[in-house]
């Protein structure tokens, strides 16, 4: 029987597998739900700014029969915080959010800071009478990826980036930025160009710690918003200048995810450089495999769903992605900290079977 890490390697290189991997990558499709958070003791908002606590949440979700790997952090506000963001931490059912864009314009960019690597220095401070947290955990995530690679268990570990659009469009307003890469295009590059470079160095230390696979996932990089056009010049050149330096560094593979509705871009997805890509429950797996040709299928079990539907309504979504065609099971999107337990080990139960 193949080890979890040996399935996905080879699901990811669409290979014959004993059975279909059940995964979730975390970042945007965070893996962490409040029964695993009281089994394990380690729970939102301290797990987020924690290296142990992040690294035993994540590992309790294997060990307690759910998700088939790692993977940190739970958010997507890790580099736009390390950049300059201010952000809310959240609380034991709501995810990290920025509470303040540190750039009110494309042109601004050069105010941002790298992302610092390896170490952040000092303990991250909150200010008083607020939510509000600045500084980074940059260091966090790192440290939290060496732990679990210290436990040599043969279960995938997943790091996690921010795609180039969704990150840029946490350091401006979104309404200011999808405007001027259209009024301010040379100036939108030149961003996006730090942007995506500095990506690249955190993907790079996260792979050194240990990760054996990156997710990217940009979903503010949808079709439906950017457009055919705009979603190859943005999405498509900047998610790729991550993928060609990433993939030829990550052990088992490199996972792109899109959300929103794909058939505007069926074209534009068979050009992303990555092992497998990951899709909103809003497309259809069936559609995807007949279009998108040089990757494996992942996905696309309803997160709403996971949230509301019973264990064995969970078992037959998940059974009917494997027969559309998914090569890997996993939630269509970000899973909501309230989804029972039971219903992400019923979709582990789908592959099983």
């Amino acid at each position: 029987m193949l080890t979890p890490k040996e399935r996905l390697y080879k699901a990811l290189r669409q290979q014959e597998v004993d059975r279909t991997p059940c995964i979730c990558p975390g970042g945007m499709m965070n893996m962490i739900v409040e029964d695993v958070m009281d089994k394990t003791g380690c729970k939102w908002p301290e797990a987020h700014s924690d290296a142990g606590l992040m690294a035993k949440l994540s590992a309790g979700m294997y060990e307690f029969r759910g998700f088939e790997n790692y993977g940190v952090p739970f958010c997507m506000t890790v580099e736009a915080e390390a950049m300059g963001a201010s952000i809310i931490i959240g609380s034991k059912i709501n995810e990290p959010r920025i509470a303040e864009y540190p750039i009110n314009s494309v042109t601004e960019w050069r105010k941002l800071k790298n992302i610092e690597i390896p170490g952040i220095e000092g303990e991250e401070k909150i200010k008083e009478d607020s939510n509000v947290q600045t500084g980074g955990r940059v260091q966090v995530v790192l440290d939290a990826i060496k732990i679990l690679k210290e436990r040599n268990d043969g279960v995938p570990i997943i790091g996690n980036l921010t795609g180039p659009v969704s990150l840029a469009s946490s350091l401006v307003d979104p309404n200011t930025f999808y405007k001027e890469i259209i009024r301010k295009r040379e100036q939108s590059h030149q961003f996006m160009e730090f942007v995506t470079d500095n990506l690249i160095a955190f993907g790079k230390a996260q792979i050194e710690s240990g990760a054996d696979v990156i997710a990217i996932s940009d979903p503010s990089a949808t079709g439906e918003i950017l457009g055919p056009k705009l979603f190859h010049e943005y999405g498509v050149k900047y998610i790729n200048k991550i993928a060609r330096e990433l993939r030829p560094l990550c052990k088992t593979g490199l996972i792109i995810h899109i959300c929103g509705r794909l058939k505007s871009i069926y074209n534009e997805l068979n050009g992303l450089e990555s092992d497998a890509i990951s899709f909103d429950s809003i497309t259809s797996v069936k559609e995807v495999r007949g279009t998108v040709n040089n990757k494996s299928i992942m996905g696309n079990v309803s997160t709403l769903a996971l949230e509301e539907n019973s264990p064995e309504q969970i078992e037959e979504a998940a059974k009917y992605c494997i027969t559309s065609g998914a090569n890997i099971l996993s939630p269509a999107c970000g899973i909501g900290p309230k989804t029972p337990l039971e219903n992400i080990q019923a979709m582990v139960k789908a592959c099983r079977n």
